[in-house]
């Protein structure tokens, strides 16, 4: 189990516990040695997973808990609460409390919790990865690359000291100006379930080191990740109230949204959340970055060499059940390499698609049954609309009758497709693929550019005029050459663009920082003999000043 109840505590009000209840706490019972290697069994009690505030782990006093299924079982392996208005309020008041000490703590201080935070990320990483299977459905190696790539942002944040540094100019004779950078106060960070430590990850670490506090609302469907994240922030020594947990739905979206106390929101999920929390939270003047839907494309020319092509391809679209804001969903053939196919669809059937735990499977289940089945009727209906299918996923279970009741959809692959298919048109999330064809890189150009989303492309060729030609042509915001994921690293920003994006600074990286900070400019004027005497004496002016 993940947590058990130890004591009924009574939490004094003090300036950065507020809490007005008494509370009972609870303890995660996992460590960084000890945690789960396998899945449940269906009479195994769920556990219950707290809220965090003021650096304990607090038994929501609701009474609407959530199911959280094993995605490979569909047995209940957690229950999370929709968390009260008190308990929203207090997570609120927390952070609110803590930030003038927090912003006023040095910059060198932030960084060596930073770094702390970073060791101990590193330190239990199996420990997160292994509740992410659990919960998300992922393989424990891609669980494991989920919380790396979490990690790699909070290595970059302890570079602070380097990306915070203000500007100076002596702007006249005997005065200069100063720019620097300041935090904006309360940030609320609501996460998805596909990425439960990355996307927590992509901006806790510079929401501590800016000087910002936060109130996170992890995925409901997967907050254990999440939980274990804020446990390290407080012994890498995080005060109290600097990081808060929320759970529920759209009572608590609103209630980040709609609080005065937050300042910005940061959002990563569907299209129509997304818009939903970007135009109410811009209407209210906070600042509001929202990753949203995609529908990433590879191209292949005929010259790309055709191996590492495929193999990038397959793990591009099928790894982790396709279930990624960056994942492959459709191939564009140039010229002959349609006929490639056949060696694609060969190289997917030796897949395996199972269970997390298990050390061969290559990919997982989809999260929940309303996923698996969404999927399969965007592929039936894609078939009705003229398209092929080559390779049918739909039906897959593992031999083990354990997993019966799982979300198992193996690689699917689509042939024929053109948009106005459900399959082009629609972000599937599932490990679907659909191939279109095309004779020239202009075409494929023109099919990419006209689709609403603007995540990720990526090409395959041994022409560096050819990369060079596509890249300056195509508007996506994260391009690939000869890579098929292109998400930079975060001494980058994470770039989606158009329908795939809203809001004008991205996450992490100095887009990240920007977005966690506003300027401020301060110029000095230190005048030598101001005051003289006689006929040089100063005298009143009402004119704009001008220096010289």
């Amino acid at each position: 189990m993940l947590s058990r109840v130890l004591k009924a505590t009574s939490i004094k009000s003090s300036a950065r516990q507020v809490m007005r209840f008494n509370s009972t706490i609870i303890k995660l019972s996992s460590t960084t040695t000890s945690f789960p290697t396998g899945h449940t069994n269906p009479n195994d009690e769920p556990y219950l997973t707290p809220s965090f505030i003021n650096n304990q782990f607090i038994k929501s006093e609701t009474k609407e808990w959530f199911d959280i299924h094993d995605p490979a079982t569909n047995n209940v392996v957690s229950k999370v609460p929709q968390s009260t208005e008190s308990e929203l309020d207090d997570a609120i008041a927390s952070a609110h409390a803590a930030f003038p000490s927090w912003r006023d703590t040095s910059v060198i201080k932030r960084q060596g919790i930073a770094f702390n935070f970073a060791s101990l990320l590193k330190e239990n990483r199996d420990r997160i990865a292994s509740v992410i299977v659990l919960e998300q459905g992922k393989t424990f190696v891609d669980a494991q690359g989920d919380v790396t790539r979490g990690l790699q942002v909070a290595e970059a944040a302890c570079n602070i000291t380097n990306d915070l540094k203000g500007e100076t100019l002596e702007v006249s004779t005997d005065m200069e100006t100063k720019m620097i950078r300041e935090p904006l106060g309360v940030v609320a960070s609501i996460c998805p379930f596909n990425f439960p430590a990355m996307v927590p990850l992509w901006s806790l670490p510079l929401i501590l080191v800016t000087g910002n506090t936060a109130v996170v609302k992890p995925s409901e469907r997967v907050p254990g990740a999440a939980m274990i994240i804020c446990e390290l922030a407080a012994k890498a020594g995080v005060p109290p109230g600097v990081i808060n947990i929320v759970h529920g739905k759209h009572a608590t979206v609103n209630k980040l949204i709609e609080d005065p106390r937050i300042q910005a929101v940061t959002f990563v999920g569907g299209d129509k959340a997304g818009k939903y929390i970007y135009e109410k939270g811009t209407a209210l003047g906070k600042r509001v970055q929202a990753n949203l839907g995609a529908k990433n494309h590879l191209v292949v020319l005929p010259d790309a060499p055709k191996q590492q092509f495929i193999n990038a391809l397959n793990g591009a679209a099928f790894g982790a059940a396709g279930q990624r804001c960056m994942a492959i969903s459709v191939l564009v053939t140039v010229g002959k390499t349609k006929e490639w196919i056949k060696d694609i669809i060969k190289d997917a059937k030796q897949l395996k698609t199972g269970s997390g735990f298990d050390k061969s499977s290559d990919l997982g289940p989809l999260i929940n049954p309303e996923s698996l089945a969404k999927a399969e009727q965007i592929i039936e209906d894609s078939v009705k609309q003229g398209a092929t299918l080559e390779l049918d996923g739909r039906g897959y279970r593992p031999d083990d009758s354990k997993f019966s009741k799982g979300n198992f959809l193996a690689p699917t692959i689509i042939s024929g497709v053109e948009p106005g298919m459900r399959c082009y048109d629609e972000e599937i999330f599932a490990p679907v693929l659909s191939v279109v064809n095309v004779d020239t890189i202009d075409e494929a150009i023109e099919l990419i550019n006209a689709n609403r989303y603007g995540n990720g492309v990526s090409l395959f060729t041994s022409s560096g005029g050819f990369a060079q030609y596509f890249t300056k042509r195509i508007d996506v915001g994260q391009v690939g050459i000869n890579v098929p994921i292109p998400v930079p690293l975060p001494m980058f920003s994470f770039t989606g663009s158009r329908g795939s994006f809203l809001g004008d600074l991205n996450f992490y990286g100095k887009s990240g920082i920007t977005f966690l900070t506003k300027p401020k400019t301060i110029t000095s004027a230190w005048k030598v003999n101001t005051i003289t005497t006689g006929d040089e004496i100063l005298k009143p002016s009402t004119s704009m000043p001008v220096q010289q």
